[in-house]
């Protein structure tokens, strides 16, 4: 089978739907099957096609990273994704904005698949004047997935006869695994991963996984830190680039906390399961999230997770893996982290935490529904006759 992946942006881009993006198109590849994606040139020392990880990569042009930007690069893309689904067996369009110059694309008869993911969509969806276009753009598919419960009932609740399936993304667990530490302690060992040093207090080590921008809440985690260090010893390793960056660097210093929080910037997908393993408890400060990539690659490392109660973190997360707290809370956000490390029980969450993302949201159950809906679809097509 020949899939046609069409995305706004893939790795080298980090974030999770670029991860989960590349894991589903690499473990479809593991299968035999052929896939190319039609990207973006979104940094201007990309190649314009490259063949990555046995994956035909095609990059077009995006002017800018906003949502003009994102509407030209789909228009742009048509030639390109034209070419391409000449020969496909399934397009597939991950995410809203792909949708349109999928549909101008492909052959009449190629069935084309979308995937509803991040909180653009939702932000569009709670604007009465988008909603017919949004339910339009749904309509087109053949079949759509959504990466959360909340994004599929909003998917559904745009129109009569609109139908969403809710798919939590995966993870490549064999990948996201924990491994030695790669980020050094910059003061004895941390807390229960470790015995402490003989009169050194052990200092819980907190990850957040998270571009800097406003919709992830990384400034209410830095709010709260100045409580929970009242309380117990703590430091904070932020993971990530984004436009809210000098801002929370600022309020960082002016809360007193530079010897506190760390900024380590965006770092590859290969650092990570080593960085990850280098910590105790992963924080999700999130104000909107579909199911996050991020949080399940932490809990594949073993790490126990807080997170917000927000969008598809409560479907991933409970008690018995780390525990929930209001958004936009930093008090919450404080009692919540220090009750989790007070209960001493970091090493039994996390383990915990990889046996649910191993039993749930492993890659190879993502790629198993997703050849699941092809082979259904592509079955019909030929039932009803060749172009």
């Amino acid at each position: 089978m020949r899939v046609l992946f069409h995305c706004v942006y893939f790795p080298p881009e980090v974030g999770g739907l670029e991860s989960h993006i590349h894991f589903l198109a690499r473990g479809l590849v593991e299968r035999g099957h052929e896939v190319d994606v039609v990207t973006s040139l979104s940094q201007p020392d990309l190649a314009r096609h490259e063949v990555k990880d046995r994956i035909g990569v095609w990059r077009t042009w995006l002017p800018w990273r906003n949502p003009v930007g994102w509407a030209l690069h789909a228009l742009g893309s048509v030639p390109r994704t034209r070419a391409l689904a000449r020969t496909a067996d399934v397009v597939h369009a991950q995410a809203f904005q792909s949708v349109l110059p999928c549909r101008l694309s492909k052959p009449d008869r190629t069935p084309l698949v979308t995937t509803l993911h991040t909180s653009h969509f939702l932000k569009l969806a709670g604007r009465p004047w988008a909603r017919r276009g949004l339910a339009a753009l749904v309509r087109m598919g053949d079949h759509n997935f959504a990466a959360s419960k909340e994004i599929a009932d909003v998917g559904v609740s745009l129109g009569p006869g609109i139908r969403v399936e809710a798919l939590a993304n995966g993870v490549d667990t064999g990948f996201f695994r924990r491994v030695d530490p790669t980020l050094p302690r910059a003061e004895g060992p941390t807390g229960d991963r470790a015995a402490s040093n003989a009169g050194a207090a052990p200092r819980l080590r907190l990850v957040a996984p998270r571009r800097l921008f406003h919709k992830n809440g990384v400034e209410y985690l830095i709010r709260a830190m100045p409580s929970i260090a009242e309380r117990i010893p703590v430091e904070l390793v932020v993971v990530g680039d984004g436009p809210e960056g000098p801002r929370l660097k600022a309020m960082t210093s002016q809360l007193g906390l530079d010897d506190t929080v760390r900024f380590v910037g965006s770092r590859p997908h290969p650092e990570m399961p080593g960085l990850l393993s280098s910590c105790d408890l992963a924080v999700f400060p999130s104000l909107m999230e579909a199911t996050s990539v991020g949080a399940l690659e932490a809990m594949a490392c073993q790490l126990p997770v807080a997170a917000s109660d927000v969008g598809g973190l409560p479907e991933i997360i409970d008690q018995d893996v780390g525990t929930l707290f209001e958004p936009a809370d930093p008090s919450a956000l404080a009692q919540a982290v220090v009750a989790l490390a007070r209960e001493g029980k970091l090493l039994e969450k996390g383990r915990r935490a990889r046996e649910r993302v191993v039993e749930r949201w492993s890659n190879d159950r993502l790629v198993d529904r997703h050849l699941q809906v092809y082979e259904t679809l592509l079955r019909g097509t030929r039932r009803t006759g060749s172009p």
